[in-house]
């Protein structure tokens, strides 16, 4: 029973090819075509919309010198949404459950933020390790909990999407797996834990979004303190 719960954290295959891949090439239906005009139609405009909602919100806590980095972050958050989204589909896998992916996406970018700071300003991306006015007794344990809590900022970024994205799709798996088993016994309590399936779903399709906000909003703001 424990392995059919997590079964559903691999990837499922039709004819030896992912479904993952053919479920990601649904969005590239949504790239308009190319055209003299930059807005041709409705759907265009949305999309307008949502990326400058989403860079305008990524780039508000950064300074003129963090700009350079707006479509990079734009482009990670619009590709984590992406995927935890169409992770909710059926007969689909969610990349983003594994840590392995996680740590690829965080470990890259917060050593990038890391060496900016080291190179632009080193004597400033240092001082974060020991704030002004400490006792001079506490300076070497000091120094080494905010190291500590330094290196371990791309394993929270990792841990924190995975654990999130994970136990909402095991929760999914739990009461769907009650509703179908109580439908021939108690159909009553089945209508109510497919309600709570419902509602539960709504919730996973908004952490799938906040956590993908979540992820890049704390890079952002790792590399504010690094310009």
């Amino acid at each position: 029973m424990n392995l059919s719960f997590f079964d559903q954290f691999t990837s499922p295959c039709l004819l030896g090819i992912p479904l993952i891949l053919l479920s990601m090439l649904f969005p590239t239906l949504l790239i308009p075509t190319p055209g003299n005009r930059w807005i041709t139609n409705r759907l265009t405009t949305l999309q307008l919309w949502l990326f400058h909602l989403i860079t305008k919100q990524l780039m508000l806590p950064l300074n003129k010198n963090g700009h350079k980095w707006a479509l990079i972050l734009t482009s990670l958050m619009t590709l984590l949404l992406t995927i935890n989204l169409l992770g909710l589909l059926p007969y689909t896998f969610t990349p983003t459950t594994q840590l392995s992916m996680n740590m690829a996406l965080a470990f890259p970018l917060w050593l990038a933020t890391l060496l900016t700071g080291l190179r632009n300003q080193p004597s400033t991306s240092l001082g974060h390790l020991l704030p002004e006015g400490t006792p001079t007794l506490l300076i070497p344990a000091l120094i080494m909990i905010e190291t500590t809590s330094l290196l371990i900022r791309p394993l929270a970024l990792g841990v924190r999407l995975t654990a999130n994205l994970t136990a909402g799709h095991l929760l999914i798996q739990l009461i769907s797996t009650a509703t179908t088993t109580l439908l021939p016994i108690m159909p009553t309590v089945s209508a109510l834990t497919m309600l709570v399936l419902f509602l539960l779903t709504v919730l996973e399709v908004a952490v799938a979004m906040i956590q993908a906000y979540v992820f890049v909003l704390l890079l952002s703001l790792y590399l504010q303190e690094n310009i």
